[in-house]
């Protein structure tokens, strides 16, 4: 007879369901798995080496192409971990603005993994449905920052500017016509705290959507129950945050038990699993989506009674405005120290944790007085749960990587930095 000897493929780093450049050396004995290795490292930008060689603000712009789909939840990590050196709080309605875009940004990611999730397995509807919902708040996105992505929002001391007065409007074209660009513009008659609260409005309905296409689906349940168990104990000791750790049955959540800005005045529910496997993280983050849909309408509602500042009056850390540039000697030199030099933070070191879409992020910022970072470290949640990607698929079928990888919401930006 001839020899049996396991087989050993690559899977990626060019694969359709990789989410990045991601290369998996698996050895195969059939159809079974014996061996996965994550080999990381293809997409590596050195953004914490960078980071030493940039004055504090000129790094935000970096977090958001870490994880490149939770933009707003990087930037948030990194300007806390400055703000508690400089030993600055936001205002009130700041935080409320961050903790409203955190939460857009969760449904974002969830919405993206939602889509990308069901068509790794086979569900093509996902993908175009999670998207129709996705281009309402990339559209908030752009209308408060200027880019559809990568937003550099915050600011230590606040947000850059206040929401806009009213959203971008449909035109007619050639592709659309005026009654149709009418008919999108129903909603964008108000302001963007009026778009928003209409989106939150309708965005349960399109959740019940998604849940009556895969819930009780029988393929969906066949790739997913059982598969990638992990229990809770060896989710805990294999550092799990966010959904992954929920959805093996522990209740952590850094909004709950280490609340940040205005969290603690918010009235939500952390969701958590029961079996540990891909089907029940599916269920945790779509009841993530509801319940992020609920802190947006509250926030919302606390935006439009309270007008005020959004960011600190402090010139040494935030540019004067443009008008009081203009006409005030001290104004333009302030204006220009910061725009050349920066600021110079405390000597000291810290570390700010935010409840990221993935699980929880961090970053441990070290200053030696100067206006650069001396040392800027980043804790990823999807580098810690790719290191147990080769403990979940241990066993199954070869098919089955693509669900565990999808299960695990990894984005490369931010494994590799």
């Amino acid at each position: 007879m001839a020899e049996i000897r396991n087989y050993t493929m690559n899977f990626g780093p060019q694969h359709p369901a990789a989410h990045g450049v991601l290369r998996l050396v698996l050895e195969m004995d059939g159809e079974v798995i014996q061996k996965a290795d994550p080999h990381v490292g293809l997409l590596h930008r050195a953004t914490e080496k960078l980071a030493e060689s940039k004055v504090f603000n000129q790094s935000i712009g970096y977090m958001d192409r870490l994880d490149y789909v939770s933009m707003m939840c990087n930037e948030h990590a990194y300007v806390m971990a400055i703000e508690r050196l400089l030993g600055v709080t936001p205002p009130l309605r700041a935080q409320y603005i961050r903790v409203m875009f955190d939460e857009i940004t969760r449904i974002l990611n969830h919405l993206m993994w939602l889509g990308a999730h069901g068509l790794d397995i086979g569900a093509m509807t996902m993908f175009l449905l999670c998207f129709k919902q996705r281009e309402e708040l990339m559209d908030c996105y752009e209308a408060v920052s200027g880019a559809r992505m990568h937003a550099t929002y915050y600011r230590p001391g606040g947000v850059y500017r206040d929401l806009p007065r009213e959203m971008p409007k449909y035109q007619a074209s050639r592709w659309r016509s005026k009654a149709e660009a009418d008919r999108l513009n129903e909603a964008r008659s108000g302001g963007m705290l009026e778009f928003i609260l209409e989106f939150t409005r309708h965005f349960p309905t399109a959740v019940d959507e998604f849940e009556t296409l895969l819930t009780d689906n029988r393929i969906w349940k066949q790739r997913t129950v059982n598969i990638g168990v992990v229990s809770p104990e060896r989710a805990v000791q294999l550092g799990f945050s966010g959904p992954m750790l929920r959805g093996s049955g522990i209740p952590w959540d850094l909004r709950k038990a280490q609340p940040y800005d205005v969290y603690d005045r918010m009235d939500f529910d952390i969701p958590v699993g029961v079996n540990g496997d891909s089907y029940d993280r599916y269920l945790v983050r779509i009841e993530e989506m509801r319940q992020s849909n609920r802190i947006v309408a509250q926030c919302v509602e606390w935006l439009q009674q309270n007008p005020g500042p959004v960011m600190i009056d402090d010139y040494k850390i935030r540019p004067p405005r443009r008008v009081d540039m203009k006409g005030d000697m001290e104004s333009l030199i302030h204006h220009f120290k910061l725009m050349t030099e920066g600021y110079s933070v405390p000597e000291g070191e810290t570390y700010a944790a935010v409840e990221h879409p993935k699980g929880e992020f961090g970053i441990w910022l070290v200053s030696d007085g100067a206006n650069k970072p001396f040392r800027l470290k980043i804790r990823a949640p999807g580098f810690v749960h790719l290191s147990a990607l080769e403990e979940m698929v241990k066993g199954h079928m070869l098919a089955d990587v693509v669900a565990v990888i999808g299960t695990q919401d990894i984005v490369f930006g931010e494994v590799d930095r």
